[in-house]
């Protein structure tokens, strides 16, 4: 193993660390969500500064590498997308933050509109597992099924807008706990965007094709 690839290794071992640490923290967002436990959402906020020190880790070894080294072909794919999704990751990072900042207001929130969130929290959930698992893989396949996914996480947090709207019109008085719900369920929907933008650059490494902005591509051809 040349030198070059070393660092290669180096830096897929460390998105692998920013991986793991994101994931584990929207994973105790959404139990801290489900549980009110507002010990628990401040835990998270305090690991962000972790999440934030490895993304500059990554991208200060990426651009090393990209200036020592001056890759092309599919080594060069590899590092643009490792940027990329090293961003991302560390957005899903705040996202999760954000989610956790919001539960100190849901105690009076109506438990009618509380109830929605166990099924769009599973299914976001499952867009950034596969999404992790296929950069883990180099599965394309897999990827494809995060983008899948996207369209029943955006219909999921549709319908819970158009039910906090009414309840909002219904209990005004209630507002601030209805708008964090809002706003828990809009960062829950990015966290699958993001995922999903993942899924597409992992796509990218592998198979060298652009998906983003395209529709009726996730099919393999």
């Amino acid at each position: 193993m040349t030198h070059f690839q070393r660092e290669l290794e180096k830096i897929k071992k460390l998105l692998l660390s920013l991986c793991s640490m994101v994931e584990e923290n929207v994973v105790l967002s959404t139990e801290a969500l489900k549980n009110l436990d507002l010990e628990l959402a401040q835990k998270i906020i305090q690991k962000d500064h972790e999440i934030d020190q490895m993304e500059i880790t990554v991208e200060e070894e990426c651009l090393k590498i990209l200036a020592l080294y001056q890759p092309v072909a599919s080594d060069l794919r590899f590092l643009i997308a490792i940027l990329k999704i090293n961003n991302d990751l560390e957005r899903i990072g705040d996202l999760a933050v954000n989610i956790a900042k919001k539960i100190k207001h849901l105690p009076v929130a109506s438990e009618n509109i509380v109830s929605l969130f166990p099924e769009l929290i599973e299914k976001v959930l499952l867009m950034m597992k596969k999404s992790l698992d296929a950069f883990v893989q180099g599965n394309a396949d897999l990827a494809r099924e995060v983008c899948q996914l996207d369209e029943e996480v955006d219909s999921l947090k549709r319908k819970m807008a158009k039910k906090i709207i009414i309840e909002i019109k219904a209990d005004p008085e209630n507002i601030e706990a209805l708008l964090a719900v809002l706003n828990i369920s809009k960062h829950l929907e990015r966290i699958g965007d993001l995922s999903t933008n993942i899924a597409e650059d992992i796509i990218y490494i592998v198979e060298g094709e652009i998906t983003r902005h395209k529709t009726g591509t996730f099919e393999k051809k």
